[in-house]
Order: structure tokens, then sequence, then C-alpha cells
């Protein structure tokens, strides 16, 4: 068993800053050739700067909306470093909805970035990892890894948050269909669903509200907040060997609160 992702070749999604930038910069350090992917130039930019030269690293901006962008961003990949191995989809879209509002477009924007994203890009992925392993003279069982980031808004009702639950929810289920379709091919797909992580957008809101940060904590058996480093950690996990015997599964990383009753009474 080995947590080595050494010589592998992986693309992140939302790379830019956040969760995302962290795994990549993480799987970088231990000796991965990374494509960061995001949609703004300006903060892949700003965030890589140091790598423009780093011969294990690429930048790629594009809209993963548009689908030649995806097909563009996999030959990207496949010109720089011959292979693809790892894609975890770490890019997500996270907005407030009215849930009695007609006209609100969460839903469906949400979707589109959440999920439809995730779908094609590791449709795509897929098939390159499918064709590799027909090529590479030596068999294996672990000829590639999809990690999908979900969140503990799957598993909890808050309207404000509908269009994000509802993507996330439905994140969550592509990993499992996508598990069993690809697991012949010797593919595995597995998710983290994160809790609250300390990350530039929360920060921004602890700093608005400072009380904030004491309702996480309250809310939390561990009673603080998660850090970057702790996904990229856990999602070398998922992208390694370590993993092998493991696919269609979503990890929970969020401090314990999936597995408390808000209520506190006894369910009877």
């Amino acid at each position: 068993m080995s947590f080595s992702i050494s010589g592998k070749t992986a693309i992140i999604t939302g790379a830019a800053a956040g969760i995302g930038h962290a795994i990549a910069r993480h799987f970088l350090d231990q000796g991965a050739n990374v494509v960061f992917a995001d949609l703004s130039e300006k903060r892949l930019k700003s965030g890589c700067d140091d790598l423009a030269n780093h011969e294990n690293a690429r930048l790629f901006v594009g809209d993963l909306r548009e689908k030649l962008n995806i097909a563009n961003l996999l030959s990207a990949t496949i010109d720089a470093f011959d292979r693809v191995d790892i894609l975890v989809n770490a890019a997500r879209m996270f907005c407030v909805t009215d849930p009695l509002d007609p006209t609100d477009t969460s839903v469906e924007q949400s979707l589109n970035q959440n999920l439809y994203v995730a779908l094609r890009l590791s449709q795509a992925v897929a098939r390159r990892m499918i064709t590799q392993a027909e090529q590479d003279e030596t068999p294996s069982n672990d000829v590639g890894t999809i990690v999908n980031l979900s969140s503990l808004a799957a598993h909890r009702t808050q309207p404000e948050l509908l269009a994000f639950s509802i993507s996330t929810a439905a994140l969550e289920q592509m990993t499992r269909s996508l598990a069993v379709s690809l697991a012949a091919q010797h593919i595995r797909v597995n998710a983290i669903a994160v809790g609250s992580i300390m990350s530039g957008s929360l920060r921004d809101t602890i700093a608005d509200h400072p009380d904030y940060r004491d309702s996480i904590t309250a809310g939390t058996p561990m009673q603080r907040i998660g850090t970057a480093n702790e996904v990229a950690e856990a999602a070398q996990f998922l992208a390694s060997s370590a993993s092998s015997f493991m696919t269609g599964q979503v990890i929970g990383l969020d401090g314990g609160r999936s597995v408390l009753d808000t209520v506190q009474r006894p369910a009877h």
C-alpha cells in the first residue's frame, strides 16, 4: 500500500485559489505532474506566478462549461505530459437561492458548473485513461482515479442553499454511477464531502461576521474549522494506491458535523 502519486499526471480544476489550489500545490509537492485549470486567468496567474518555469506544472485557462475547452484541457495535458492518471473536480459554484422566486436561475447555474462540468470532464478523461491502458505494455489494476469535491450541503437542508445542495447531491450520485460504470476498466471514482474549510471566501465571511466562526465551531464536534491542506491530503489518499479497493464512496471531511442531530432529542 502506498500513498505515493509521484510521477502521476493530475488535472485539478478550480486550481486558482481555495481548496482546488491547495490540492494542486500539494500534488505538485508530492511529485506529480499537475495541470492547474481555472476559469479566471487573473486569479490563476496571481496564485501561480512562481510556477511559470516549473517543469511539472502547467496552467490552463478556460471556461469548462464550454465543451471545446474540455477537449482543449485534455489535449494540453497530453501535449505536456503524454498521459493523465488523476482528475480532481474541485471547481465549485456557490450561490444563494431564493426558493420561491420563479425567475431565480441559480439551480441551473449550479448544475452547469458543479455537475455537468464534472461529468463531461470525467467522461473525457476516463476515455483517455482507457486508451492509455490499452496501449500500456504492462496491464494495471489501477488505470486511473477521479476525485470529486462535494459538500456537507448535499446532506443538509438549508433553503438559501437550494441550488448548491441540489448540485452537490447530484454530484455524489454521479460519483456512484460512474464508479460502477468504470469499475471494469479499473478506474476508481470517489468524492470528498467537506464541511467548513478555511478558504478565502470563508475567511472573508468571518471577517464580516465574527460570530460566524463561533457558530461553526459550536456545531462541529472537533470544535474547529478544517484546513484546505487536510482536504488535499484526503484527495491524495483517494488518488493513490492506498485506496485501491475503494470506489463509489463519499468520504466526509467535516470534523464530525454530519453525525450530529441538531435537534438533540431522541427520534421516536
